[in-house]
């Protein structure tokens, strides 16, 4: 024996039943449909999986361009070197480095942050100052 098919209208109350009791998930429900109004509404597009972080990229499309502001590329650290070696040290990076190199690094590290003002960024350049310090002498002695 064949039962006959519900009408639309049969179907649709059984389906709201079963939501109303918690039976049926709404994923369950009609697809969704490019309407002008309500929570789908819109021209219905496939997203672009987009990474938040490294670990993600292998599953992922691309990284988001915020995560590359900033990134030094080979270029940009050419140009940077380059410069700096024509232009030299600003006058407060000379003092810092003074001061680095008669062993005042916490003096340093005040006077570089009255120059910068957030103790970070005095911190990266302290850092930076010594580096190059560490290099010069490393040049004199060959």
């Amino acid at each position: 024996m064949v039962l006959p098919t519900p009408s639309p209208r049969v179907q649709q109350r059984r389906t709201n039943a079963l939501l109303q009791r918690g039976r049926l998930l709404p994923s369950k429900m009609a697809p969704r449909y490019e309407l002008a109004v309500g929570l789908d509404k819109g021209h219905k597009t496939t997203k672009i999986r987009v990474a938040k972080s490294k670990s993600e990229k292998e599953k992922t499309v691309c990284l988001r361009p915020a995560r590359l502001k900033g990134k030094q590329t080979k270029h940009s650290k050419f140009v940077r070197d380059l410069i700096r070696e024509v232009t030299g040290h600003a006058p407060y990076e000379k003092r810092a480095m003074e001061l680095l190199k008669v062993s005042k690094d916490k003096r340093a590290l005040k006077f570089l942050k009255r120059r910068l003002g957030t103790h970070i960024r005095a911190k990266r350049k302290r850092e930076e100052l010594g580096n190059i310090l560490v290099q010069m002498r490393k040049a004199a002695h060959h």
